[in-house]
């Protein structure tokens, strides 16, 4: 669909290689630009300042997830009906079920099992001195625990971190990068869809609950391995990134991990301003429904449009000095686990999962001191792949 006339254009691709490893500057170019601004490259609308991004995630009437929430149609078309692919009635059908495991009042039977198995984890690295970021610390919990209450045996636990980077990877364009993880996706729905997948799963784990629920006539059974899948994204990637970037910002602001510290009380605002500052998920799109205004800009029914999370939560109009991290700043509105119906289900685990790794860190370690961060580039995930960390 041609763009509105009167809309401003900017003329990069935002899933190139050179976008990915520095997008913050094209992020606030964007923002300079207009409240939407049309990609050509992308065919795309993007939406990138604070305000706007919250009222579409708030209005999935008219910015629906039911058409996909791709930036390429062969993915939109094959993910219709999932649970992040869908609007109301069906999308809340959806969510209730898998979400119930990760309901906060659910999470406290394994709070005590998770801060156990930090403790240990944090233990042992403080006591080698030296270790990766993100292969040793971040990836752990959800490697172990996460994945043994989702249910996946051996195989699966495998390959999921493999599985989840596809996932998101296929959101994006089809570029290179998108085309080379359909592969990796289909494997994963191969292997999810199989016959034997029930059997595979342990008694009273997550997945096997969706089947239970299948077997009460809550939902369709053909859609259990679709729900399985929504616990690979929340359960892995995300959670991953985003504690890795923690110690990638305590390690570049060491004053603020002394604030935090000496004061335990400062560890969820220093999450959400991670989250905010150093947003895991860059964006999802969304299809207009109707004619659509933003900030004046006429966005025609039937457009495609790209909400950048990551860009509204560096955004100037809402941010005091917005590249700035301070774990005091009251930060818990940012969108760094979207809005709306769609906010991400696994946030609760999630701020669990870093909280119980910080409570620990906070009495082990005076300081981190960090080596060169390697970027994992990913078409809608923004995180590290390594990141080598000596502790004192």
């Amino acid at each position: 669909m041609s763009p509105a006339t009167e809309c401003p254009a900017y003329d990069f691709d935002l899933y190139s290689d050179d976008v990915l490893r520095d997008p913050y500057p094209h992020y606030r170019a964007l923002r300079d630009l207009g409240a939407a601004v049309w990609l050509p490259r992308n065919a795309l609308y993007a939406v990138g300042r604070f305000e706007d991004v919250r009222a579409a995630l708030r209005n999935p009437a008219l910015f629906a997830s039911a058409q996909g929430v791709a930036a390429n149609d062969h993915v939109n078309e094959m993910s219709r009906g999932t649970t992040l692919a869908s609007d109301a009635p069906l999308h809340d059908r959806l969510r209730a079920i898998i979400a119930a495991p990760l309901l906060p009042r659910a999470l406290e039977e394994i709070g005590p099992q998770i801060r156990s198995e930090a403790r240990q984890l944090v233990e042992g690295l403080v006591a080698r001195g030296k270790f990766d970021a993100v292969s040793d610390l971040a990836q752990h919990l959800p490697l172990t625990i996460v994945s043994k209450l989702v249910g996946l045996e051996d195989h699966g636990r495998g390959s999921m971190l493999r599985w989840a980077s596809a996932t998101f990877n296929v959101l994006g364009t089809m570029n290179a990068r998108g085309c080379t993880a359909m592969s990796d996706v289909q494997e994963m729905r191969g292997y999810l869809g199989g016959s034997a997948i029930r059997e595979r799963l342990r008694p009273g784990s997550w997945g096997d609950r969706i089947f239970a629920a299948a077997d009460r006539g809550e939902v369709e059974p053909e859609r259990c391995p679709v729900l399985m899948r929504d616990y690979l994204g929340p359960s892995l990637d995300t959670t991953i990134f985003a504690t890795a970037n923690l110690i990638l910002l305590f390690g570049q602001h060491p004053e603020q991990w002394d604030l935090v510290r000496k004061d335990a009380a400062l560890i969820p605002g220093a999450i959400n301003e991670a989250l905010r500052l150093e947003s895991p998920i860059r964006g999802f799109t969304r299809c207009v429904t109707a004619d659509a205004t933003i900030g004046g800009t006429l966005i025609p029914a039937g457009s495609r449009v790209l909400l950048l999370y990551a860009s509204a939560n560096r955004d100037e109009r809402k941010w005091h000095e917005p590249e700035r991290f301070d774990v005091r700043r009251r930060a818990s509105d940012h969108l760094g686990f979207g809005n709306g119906t769609h906010m991400c289900a696994g946030l609760h685990l999630a701020r669990l999962e870093m909280t119980a790794l910080l409570e620990v860190l906070i009495e082990k370690v005076q300081h981190f001191e960090i080596g060169e961060p390697v970027l994992a580039l990913n078409n809608v995930l923004r995180g590290l792949k390594s990141l080598p960390v000596r502790v004192s």
